[in-house]
């Protein structure tokens, strides 16, 4: 397993992840602003619980998205894009 893969990831304090229903998406709430998140990143990003390293959370993905294939490529790009 790659040192990505073990890493935990977290929000930064100040930082919110929920579902907004007046973007009908789930957004990153931050003390400047918002971004309104794809489909996509709202299911990843609802993986980050800070105690689940990111080949738990891939793990977790590809159970939920079977017909997805490998996410492994996929998310590690995302969250490390996220950073």
């Amino acid at each position: 397993m790659t040192k990505f893969l073990e890493q935990i990831p977290r929000l930064r304090p100040g930082f919110r992840f929920q579902w907004e229903p007046a973007q009908n998406a789930h957004v990153l709430l931050y003390p400047e602003g918002m971004v309104r998140l794809n489909d996509s990143a709202g299911a990843v990003l609802k993986e980050v619980d800070g105690q689940r390293n990111v080949a738990d959370i891939v793990t977790t993905l590809e159970q939920q998205f079977p017909d997805a294939g490998s996410l492994e490529g996929d998310v590690s790009e995302f969250l490390k894009d996220a950073e």
